[in-house]
């Protein structure tokens, strides 16, 4: 009986998705190109499952049931290109490639492209959960060639997590890059996660002198609230991890995070497709900055820098700042569905924002109670531009707003870094301003270089041009911009 589907790669996503896939009666062919490693996987992990083993890529493709299904669980970039060379010449019309890795959607563009027209379909697919969710059921975002989804979806969809309901957290996406597009979003919005517990962990630490078993004890109990989530839930175990000593582990940790270039991507796109995606922007110059531990220890002692504590009924600060933390999330989640909608109409994607709201609800690292509530918003409104808007998510903004600003205030105030949560608060005060000095920038704009301005007073898309000095001429500029 030959394989039902192939796995190239056998690090530990690329062991746990095969195994995972053994465990649903699917028969895998495992592969890796050094070749050692897949007779240590078949005598280790594997033992005793119906895994197959190949010696070869010749062997794996001739272990495989038609159409051929290969999916690659490698290093994004070039070593993706690489295996694609060498099996395309051992395959046939209509069988198929899966990208799992996070490589960059333009890469998968280029490759659905390339492949379709020699007649093999391509995917590339987010795979989200790491090691556990891997194992026992990730959040799978597939995108690429549509014609490949019935081939793959009975696996893809047993494999995946399940929501409450039993909803499987996996569905095709769209075309082309779409699916690697998605789970770069999924990433962006998990670096503005990451950095806002960690801000709400440095304000209670530097700022509330909490200990380690508070600590714990307030995000057990935060996670049976809205911020209901799985990175909540880990902060609490990491805060009542002790060292060998006792000691908290997470103390013993240097603060450098580092990253692997998916937050980068997704601040980049929004920069190219002109959305604010300030929160997760500033998440991952928030690493940047981490990076520089030299420099900071050094500056720390230059600018005689102290952070103050915080005065007053500390549950009452504990309450506020669980309030500032749950909306500035909202802005995290709210940011990232706009980017995922200014893509899907730049590229005619036609993504179902409420699907992608569904496949983040388990296995993935940003899986989140009110996920949920994002996918009823969608449902009840599609064409919502903002998910602050939906009736849920705007009470919540609107009654955490008073914390939310006395949170900002006092850190701003103690010298206390809080780059995400001040930003969450400063994208939604622009975003509910009807009039901004914008108007001011339009007018220098004009002035030094003819950019031209539209009116108040007049309809949209007229342009107009002043000779502010009286010696700069009428005549607009039309060739560059500023």
């Amino acid at each position: 009986m030959k394989g039902d589907i192939g796995v190239i790669g056998l690090a530990v996503m690329g062991q746990n998705l095969i195994l995972n896939m053994n465990d649903h009666g699917f028969k895998v062919v495992a592969f890796n190109r050094t070749v050692s490693k897949v007779e240590e996987f078949l005598e280790g992990a594997a033992k005793g499952t119906n895994i197959i083993g190949a010696t070869s890529l010749e062997d794996l493709v001739a272990k495989l049931e038609a159409p051929r299904k290969v999916m690659l669980m490698v290093r994004a970039g070039d070593v993706v290109d690489a295996f694609i060379n060498q099996l395309v010449p051992l395959l046939d019309k209509g069988d198929i490639i899966i990208d799992g890795g996070n490589s960059n959607y333009p890469d998968t563009n280029r490759r659905v492209a390339e492949l379709e027209a020699k007649g093999i379909l391509y995917v590339g697919s987010g795979v989200s959960g790491g090691e556990e969710g891997a194992r026992f059921g990730p959040s799978i975002m597939p995108g690429g060639s549509e014609a490949a989804w019935p081939a793959i979806k009975p696996i893809f969809q047993a494999i995946s997590a399940k929501t409450a309901a039993g909803e499987p957290c996996c569905d095709w996406v769209g075309k082309d890059g779409a699916g690697h597009f998605v789970k770069m979003v999924h990433n962006g919005i998990e670096y503005g996660d990451m950095q806002l517990i960690s801000e709400a962990y440095h304000f209670m630490k530097s700022g509330l002198e909490l200990s380690h078993d508070e600590m714990q004890a307030i995000f057990q109990e935060w996670n049976k609230t809205e911020l209901d989530s799985y990175l909540v839930e880990i902060t609490a175990e990491i805060l009542g991890y002790k060292d060998e000593d006792g000691q908290p582990l997470v103390e013993k940790i240097l603060d450098t995070a580092g990253q692997k270039g998916t937050g980068k991507w997704t601040g980049i796109n929004a920069l190219d497709l002109g959305i604010p995606l300030t929160l997760i922007t500033e998440a991952v110059f928030a690493r940047c900055v981490s990076s520089m531990k030299d420099q900071r220890v050094e500056a720390e002692s230059l600018f005689g820098k102290t952070i103050a504590k915080v005065d007053g009924d500390k549950q009452v600060w504990v309450d506020a700042l669980r309030q500032a933390l749950l909306a500035s999330k909202i802005i995290s989640y709210a940011q990232g569905f706009m980017l995922i909608r200014e893509a899907s109409e730049e590229f005619n994607w036609d993504l179902n924002y409420g699907n992608v709201a569904l496949m983040w609800r388990g296995g993935c690292i940003i899986r989140s109670a009110f996920l949920g509530n994002i996918r009823d918003a969608y449902e009840a409104n599609p064409e919502i531009k903002f998910l602050g808007s939906d009736t849920y998510f705007k009470d919540i903004l609107l009654s955490s707003m008073p914390a939310w600003r006395k949170v900002a205030s006092k850190a701003m105030e103690i010298g206390l870094p809080m780059p995400t949560m001040t930003s969450a608060l400063t994208f939604l005060d622009g975003y509910t301003t009807a009039s901004l000095p914008a108007n001011m920038i339009q007018a220098q704009r004009d002035y030094f270089g003819a950019h031209t301005y539209e009116r108040v007073d007049q309809p949209r898309g007229q342009f107009f041009h002043t000779n502010w000095t009286g010696t700069g001429g009428n005549t607009a500029s039309t060739t560059y911009d500023v």
